[in-house]
């Protein structure tokens, strides 16, 4: 969607035109026509409540409040940290951990390495290319390897962390913090991830015989619990926020980035060659 003016919306979701009136029209209307501006105020409002409708809006907002125990009003006037922090804050209490409260917080110059991006081999194929993607790349990566404040173990000196489970640490290009392992103690991010993402699995499974009213609200809170998942990575690479940590956040992209070149080496190598390119 390259504008989201209330004209541009209609007439690609509602199938509507809609009259532009420029700043001088509108004040010119309303000292010799103020009938007529208000008949185009209200017809902006009925294309407003359209597009509320047909989008399914209110489906969506209560159930990412649903999802993630914020007031509606929050999802409207704040941003997407509030959301994390709510689950946050519940998975906590639930694990008898406390939370510290942000302090001042002045913006952090450190910076991590992001994800990796292939360039693609541009040109024109008669042949239809396949196309595959990482499922829940990010929170997937979070949850294998229990990546989260409560897991995260701190170097003493120049020495590099310990890790208590005496599990080997596969040698990542860009990996310099290490966490514990699951089986040693779960992190709560990576509980909060498993519960959005196995809710939201049962919420897609359930769509398949569901109909009418029914299908809008589970598509509703199927979308709801997948933003909650993804906005989990950011939130832990924030320079300033309720909780940064960017030992986290460079942790998983950086497994990331191994994800996918190791990716297509196979994909280049192994496959290619078996079929003679």
């Amino acid at each position: 969607q390259s504008s989201y003016s209330l004209s541009a919306l209609a007439g690609e979701f509602l199938g509507s035109t809609r009259v532009e009136l420029r700043v001088g029209a509108i004040e010119r209307l309303s000292r010799e026509h103020p009938a007529q501006l208000a008949s185009h105020a209200v017809r902006d409002a009925e294309l407003s409540l359209k597009l509320f409708e047909s989008q399914q809006c209110l489906v969506r907002y209560v159930e990412m409040a649903r999802v993630t125990g914020v007031p509606i009003d929050f999802l409207l006037k704040r941003g997407q940290s509030i959301k994390v922090l709510s689950m946050l804050l519940r998975k906590a209490r639930a694990h008898d951990f406390v939370m510290p409260a942000p302090g001042p917080q002045t913006p952090s110059e450190d910076t991590y390495e992001g994800g990796a991006v292939l360039d693609p081999i541009t040109g024109f194929y008669d042949q239809p290319i396949v196309t595959l993607d990482f499922a829940s790349l990010y929170p997937s990566i979070m949850q294998a390897h229990n990546l989260c404040y409560t897991t995260l173990l701190r170097a003493s000196g120049s020495s590099p962390p310990a890790d208590p489970s005496g599990d080997s640490v596969e040698d990542v290009p860009g990996l310099v913090h290490r966490f514990v392992a699951s089986h040693v103690r779960r992190g709560i991010l990576p509980l909060v991830l498993e519960e959005l993402l196995t809710a939201r699995a049962s919420a897609k499974r359930a769509m398949k015989s569901a109909e009418g009213e029914m299908k809008v609200m589970l598509n509703g809170r199927q979308l709801a619990l997948k933003l909650s998942a993804n906005s989990v990575y950011g939130f832990t690479g924030m320079s300033v926020g309720a909780l940064p940590c960017q030992a986290i956040a460079a942790s998983v992209t950086a497994y990331g980035r191994r994800m996918i070149e190791r990716t297509a080496e196979v994909v280049e190598g192994a496959l290619f060659k078996a079929r003679g390119f």
